[in-house]
């Protein structure tokens, strides 16, 4: 059972997606992840994309720490409908709409984000988080990545969670690696704009 660990929200169980086409965060790496998060100092007032949602655990979490604004991205309509009644569970518990579900596919929302004719962001977001599923390709994944990258704010930080067997993520000139972490199955990419001199 899947839970929030802090915060507002902290000690709410979650519910997961049925079936095993989605791979919850262990609340080990959950719990690592918002340690460094937190001691970044990021997530206070952030407005948090999370991609590839399951079950929304990683942006409710932000939500529940204090984040302004989350939105969990997902298409699979089991996934879609439990990112919706956690995202109720979550707003309940805060008194505030700050999480929206959105359902569809992740390119197509980070293109919404994107104005081709003027190159320029519509929204820009302080965290994005990206738990792809494992059959995404190496190829799939570059050519997302490259989307999320130019909606990213100055400041903000990008996490990528996949598997510890999957190679390092080819990272758009946009954006550098800043930190990594494996934890047993699971690796942890941390990167951030690159700052112009």
């Amino acid at each position: 059972m899947s839970r929030i660990i802090a915060g507002a929200a902290g000690g709410n169980p979650l519910k997961s997606v049925p079936g095993d086409a989605t791979r919850p965060t262990t609340d080990r790496v959950k719990e690592a992840l918002f340690s460094r998060l937190e001691s970044w100092d990021i997530i206070s007032g952030a407005r948090v994309l999370d991609l590839f949602a399951g079950s929304g655990a990683l942006g409710l979490e932000t939500a529940s720490r204090g984040a302004r604004q989350v939105t969990l991205v997902e298409k699979a309509p089991k996934a879609v409908a439990v990112c919706q009644q956690n995202a109720a569970l979550v707003n309940k518990v805060l008194k505030n709409e700050t999480v929206n579900v959105h359902r569809g596919s992740v390119d197509s929302v980070l293109d919404l984000y994107f104005d081709e004719s003027t190159g320029q962001p519509r929204k820009t977001f302080d965290v994005i988080f990206m738990d792809p599923p494992y059959p995404l390709t190496e190829a799939e994944l570059e050519t997302t990545l490259a989307k999320a990258a130019r909606i990213l704010a100055e400041d903000a930080t990008l996490v990528i969670e996949r598997s510890s067997r999957s190679p390092e993520p080819s990272w758009p000139a946009s954006i550098e690696l800043i930190a990594s972490k494996k934890y047993g199955e699971t690796q942890l990419w941390f990167a951030e704009p690159v700052q112009a001199d």
